[in-house]
């Protein structure tokens, strides 16, 4: 009826999406078993004398269902401890709790047994449309030389075969050898004789390697950051099914190979591990051992570009981190694998990603040898800094039992036509991550990050932080990830912290969780620009290069007010430690001095959801002294986290009623709401700490010299989706940034 792989399934892996998709087939059909038990315990304690009596149906009342739903969500097999206290609460028996579970977890097996029926069903009918296909071309040959039917009796059909395979390995190795010089910057030696264009064991060499390019990878480079990949394991994989002859990235107009995709992965995890190797000399330690500076040096002598020479202009950030995060390395490579939890694993940082192709899905069911061609947006909560768009493959490969490594590493597609501008302004050299299960349900996660990006897009104010690799460096993706993975045990954990002061339910506290998340993936859009959603930017003379404004129309979405939006965005450079400055916006007794939705007076903290260890990673519900009794129906939807790269303040005004049905539970897609905020970043700067950005313990405001504090607003400058954009409006919005900006100084008496 249940088993260990059923409790795996919901608790062990943090598959969020799939956790929701089985919910969400719990209301697709109630059978009686919701509403009806069996027998009653008195019928079936009856002795053998007794006279038959006809069974007794007990049918439940809507509250005692609600109830038994909410505690099977969160707990599909309560002990009798458990079902002795549910009981006593609905006013049932025991034996009625343990019977209704017992139909529940039934139905719900029922319910995933009848989808993979659904699946195999459309499988079995695609294989036979696939055969129905291959039979009648094998019953109407056709001549390779004229094109006309071929004559029986002249050829056989399985020679026949080998021409045809043989004319398309001539033309895919005509067309390789046609892309080699514009995709790898140097002519493919191996090609020159078509026996050596890979068939059937692609998938062996994406598992194992392949001789002379990556094949020397997984059994003779040093170990990274001192992993213990044990024995070599790896050449008795089997083959990989299902490899794709050819992909096609934009069209007609570029064709990227099979074979260069393979050679690009191998040779991009070889790179990839001898970066992340503990004691590797591309690496310099400074004098106290705190800091590592890149061997550029080193690096060109190493290896040669595996993706052509650095493009003119460009510069080279590259940085490693080690961290440990609580989250198996399963279920952090299936996240690193898709790319929509892949974005949600890391929100701040991901606008958006899509996976284009999928050239292996990975070997015996695993994601080893995984082969796929990803589309990206990497942001910094910056206006003044571009959104760095890439387009890579990505690679995952299990090195040891617990050890798994993912890579990526850019694509150059060329120029787009209509703009006439390239692609990307940055490259994505071999970058990823070494991942190590650790005791407990914890992973020891070596990151490495190497980028060549345009300098001159960026604004003077963030060149030092980017430069310093904070902007976009490892230790933001390993403290982002140790960030996230916490908040994901937390919500996963039945129990409530006692700081959460709140008399939500389960629930309540997913709906207002989902809510949030939603404002702040809005607010970071607003200032990032990037594609995620739509926005027409506005170019102004009057306002200067730093301050971003752009305008939107809403007519159907009904998680944001209809009518016309207006976003603006601006960054500043603060003489107040990161620290100091997060502490002072967080703060709702504070928050008069520069929010002018608090009436003048302080504010006061109604909810308080928990998201982390630290105080201020929380998600709260604020509420400004009414100044008269008509105020009292808005309240402030408020989330703040800080982790070792970035520190954001996102807040949004709610009414009571639309709130009061999320904090029930309810569906938060409809809730409408227009983010406002901060993002605070280190200014990139060297101190004695370092130039990582990275704060002491403690805090305190000791992380550094300055600050670069980016301000954004979203305001709804008319309710009519028709209505034209004014002047006036832009003005409005320009100087309650400017103002908002003046007070913040004013309260941290700098200048």
């Amino acid at each position: 009826m249940e088993g260990p792989s059923e409790i795996g399934l919901i608790g062990e892996n943090f598959d969020a999406g799939l956790m929701g998709r089985m919910r969400d087939d719990e209301y697709e059909s109630r059978s009686g078993s919701d509403n009806f038990e069996g027998a009653s315990g008195d019928d079936q304690d009856g002795g053998d004398d007794q006279p038959q009596r006809k069974k007794r149906y007990h049918r439940h009342t809507p509250h005692q269902i609600q109830e038994l739903e909410a505690f099977f969500k969160e707990c599909p097999h309560p002990d009798e401890k458990q079902r002795l206290d549910l009981s006593k609460r609905l006013a049932l028996e025991n034996k009625q709790v343990k019977f209704w579970f017992q139909n529940r977890r039934t139905q719900m097996k029922t319910q995933l047994e009848r989808h993979e029926n659904i699946m195999l069903r459309q499988e079995n009918d695609k294989l036979r449309a696939e055969n129905s296909l291959m039979k009648d071309a094998m019953s109407n040959p056709v001549c390779n030389n004229c094109g006309g039917p071929a004559i029986p009796g002249q050829i056989s059909f399985e020679e026949h075969q080998i021409r045809i395979e043989n004319a398309r390995l001539k033309d895919e190795l005509n067309r390789i050898c046609a892309l080699a010089n514009k995709f790898l910057g140097k002519p493919i030696s191996s090609l020159t004789n078509p026996m050596a264009l890979p068939t059937s064991n692609s998938g062996l060499e994406l598992g194992i390697g392949r001789n002379g390019i990556g094949g020397s990878s997984t059994l003779g480079t040093p170990l990274p950051m001192g992993l213990d990949l044990g024995d070599g394991v790896l050449g008795t994989q089997p083959a990989m099914p299902g490899i794709r002859p050819a992909l096609g990235l934009m069209g007609n107009e570029v064709q990227l190979e099979r074979s260069m995709l393979i050679d690009l992965a191998l040779a991009a995890m070889e790179e990839l591990l001898k970066m992340t190797q503990a004691e590797s000399p591309l690496w310099i330690k400074s004098l106290d051992g705190e800091k590592e500076m890149f061997n550029h040096e080193e690096y060109a002598r190493l290896f040669s570009p595996c993706i052509g020479p650095k493009p003119t202009g460009y510069i080279t950030e590259a940085t490693r981190e080690t961290g440990i995060v609580i989250i198996n390395s399963l279920a952090l490579v299936e996240t690193l694998m898709d790319a929509n939890r892949w974005a949600e694993m890391f929100p701040s940082m991901i606008a958006r990603a899509i996976n284009l192709d999928v050239i292996s899905n990975g070997m015996g069911g695993t994601r080893n040898g995984a082969l796929q061609v990803m589309h990206a947006e990497v942001q910094l909560l910056s206006p003044l800094v571009p959104v760095r768009q890439v387009r890579f493959i990505r690679f995952c490969k299990q090195h040891a039992e617990g050890v798994w490594a993912v890579v990526d590493v850019s694509i150059e597609i060329g120029h787009d036509a209509a703009n006439a501008q390239p692609v990307m302004s940055c490259r994505r050299l071999p970058s990823g991550c070494i991942v190590q299960d650790m005791p407990n349900g914890y992973s020891k996660v070596t990151w490495l990050e190497h980028w060549e990006y345009d300098e001159n897009v960026v604004h003077q104010l963030y060149r030092p932080l980017l430069s310093s690799g904070v902007g976009f460096g490892a230790h933001r993706w390993i403290a982002t990830l140790q960030r996230q993975c916490e908040c994901l045990a937390i919500l996963m954990s039945s129990s409530i912290s006692s700081d959460d002061h709140t008399a939500l339910s389960q629930a309540g506290r997913r709906s207002m969780l989902k809510l949030a998340q939603r404002m702040t993936s809005n607010f970071c859009s607003g200032v990032c620009a990037s594609s995620a959603r739509k926005w027409d930017s506005l170019h102004i003379g009057t306002l200067g290069d730093d301050m971003k404004v752009m305008t939107r129309k809403n007519v159907d979405d009904p998680g944001e007010p209809p009518g016309i939006v207006l976003s603006a965005a601006t960054s500043v450079w603060v003489p107040v430690s990161r620290q100091r400055l997060f502490d002072f916006l967080r703060d709702e007794r504070l928050r008069s001095e520069w929010d002018i939705l608090s009436n003048g007076g302080p504010m006061q903290e109604m909810v308080h959801i928990a998201k982390g260890q630290g105080h201020g990673n929380c998600v709260s519900l604020l509420r400004a002294n009414a100044v008269n009794a008509n105020d009292s129906s808005m309240l402030i939807l408020q989330e703040t986290w800080m982790d070792a790269s970035c520190s954001v303040v996102v807040y949004a005004p709610v009414d009571v009623q639309s709130l009061n049905v999320v904090m029930s539970g309810g569906d938060s897609a409809y809730v409408a709401l227009l983010p406002s905020g901060f993002a605070i970043l280190p200014d990139g700067h060297c101190n004695d700490n370092g130039c990582n950005g990275t704060l002491q313990k403690g805090g305190g405001g000791n992380d550094g010299g300055g600050s670069l504090l980016t301000v954004g607003f979203q305001i709804l400058v008319n309710s009519l989706p028709t209505a034209k954009l004014t002047v006036e409006s832009v003005d409005t919005v320009n100087n309650l940034i400017s103002c908002t900006i003046q007070k913040i100084k004013a309260s941290l008496r700098v200048a």
